[in-house]
């Protein structure tokens, strides 16, 4: 009886359903791609590759049209593996769970005023993972919609720098959650990393510079942390709107420099943490437009034109042991009703003294000058700026305490700069 079951199952296999055994194991668990082998594009190799296999790409330039992704599988490019989009259509697309792509070059990914193309697309799918690949002249770099679980790690990205109209985001995603972000390098978007509607991702020592609007644009995003990034030299800066709970820790905003332009703009949020962060060289360090209990300590506001601009509708903050050096206004604030706390922190511009060498000032800090006031509501008069008139302004001030704004007030000002613990 054992004898016909056997003989049976060999005959299933061997006539008139052959195919099913026979296509699993001659499906190779890894596919060779080269200019000069038998197989010559992506897209072939995906038609032969095993479920869960590899494919390998030789060095090379390969020209197809847009490769689809829709089955799990490896894609290694090797030095030299180059997938060209000429200019006209979206490079890659991926709609299958686990699938990696790593080591690949992808050049001229074509402009569209109609559909977001992208050099690598994801959509709808799971654990996938997009490590230490190069894309060069990206309309929208890597693109993730409606996923989870997903790692974007050691990619270099890059866009030709132009109008901010025809250009698109260098890390793009829309409705996703659980995303890590890490030790990327995005430069020449329109916003180096995009996220809208995307939940408790880590970002982390990402690089974003020279983009066309922001270095980083997130709105609805809650429980997102954002750790060790450089967003520098960005024509308006970081933008972070419309969200809760958000963690920046050790970022430097640096290097925005224009009328509209910032380190960090926080716009419409509630809960957020700002911890050891550096904003150097920015028109702006940091403003808050409709902020809610900002808990900012251990930051560094260094040679910035205003270091921080509380609006009106920003209230219950907190702003501890932070330093501020080189500004040239330290705080501005809108409104004479201020609940934001500032306590403990360093401003080189305290005339205090310490008497009881416990390095705290004997002396509270008004740290809203009242010329920063003034070029806050009227821009036109930066033209005054270090003229004798503002100076005249500043000697008053100094003479007759009535004049100082009162809004915010430090009472126990640092005497020396504050360390990071």
């Amino acid at each position: 009886m054992m004898r016909m079951r056997w003989n049976l199952l060999s005959l299933m296999c061997l006539g008139a359903v052959v195919s099913p055994c026979s296509a699993q194991s001659s499906e190779p668990d890894t596919v060779r791609v080269s200019p000069r082998g038998s197989v010559t594009s992506v897209t072939s190799a995906l038609r032969n590759v095993r479920r869960g296999g590899t494919i390998v790409v030789m060095p090379g330039v390969y020209r197809e049209p847009m490769i689809a992704v829709v089955h799990p599988v490896k894609i290694v490019g090797t030095p030299g593996a180059i997938l060209d989009g000429g200019g006209s259509h979206q490079i890659m697309s991926v709609a299958a769970d686990s699938v990696s792509i790593s080591g690949l070059t992808f050049r001229n990914v074509g402009s569209s005023y109609t559909e977001d193309r992208a050099a690598i697309k994801v959509s709808g799918a799971q654990q996938c993972e997009i490590r230490n690949n190069t894309i060069e002249n990206g309309f929208f770099g890597i693109y993730l919609a409606k996923v989870s679980g997903c790692a974007i790690v050691g990619n270099r990205l890059s866009a030709n720098n132009a109008a901010e109209t025809s250009s698109g985001n260098g890390i793009h995603l829309w409705s996703t959650r659980e995303i890590v972000i890490s030790d990327n390098v995005i430069t020449g978007f329109r916003d180096g990393i995009y996220f809208e509607f995307v939940h408790a991702s880590s970002i982390t020592r990402n690089k974003s510079t020279n983009n066309l609007r922001y270095g980083l644009h997130f709105m609805y995003s809650d429980s997102c942390r954002y750790t060790g990034n450089e967003f520098r030299h960005n024509l308006a800066g970081v933008a972070v709107m419309y969200t809760k709970t958000v963690v920046m820790e050790s970022n430097t905003f640096a290097d925005n420099w224009g009328s509209a332009s910032y380190g960090l703009l926080l716009k419409e949020i509630s809960d957020a943490r700002l911890h050891g962060n550096t904003f150097s060289a920015n028109t702006v360090g940091m403003v808050a437009d409709g902020a809610v209990r900002i808990d900012a300590r251990d930051n560094d506001f260094r040679n910035n034109g205003w270091a921080i601009r509380l609006l009106a509708s920003t209230y219950d903050g907190h702003f501890t042991n932070n330093n501020f050096t080189g500004n040239t206004f330290d705080v501005a604030a809108d409104s004479e009703d201020n609940s934001n706390e500032f306590a403990g922190n360093y401003f080189d511009s305290y005339k205090g003294f310490d008497r009881n060498r416990d390095s705290t000032g004997d002396l509270p800090h008004y740290p809203v000058r009242l010329v920063s006031l003034i070029s806050a509501r009227y821009p036109m008069s930066m033209i005054l700026m270090r003229s004798f008139v503002l100076e005249l302004l500043d000697m008053a001030e100094n003479m007759l305490p009535s004049l100082i704004p009162t809004a915010v007030v430090d009472r126990k000002p640092a005497m020396r700069p504050v360390k990071r613990s």
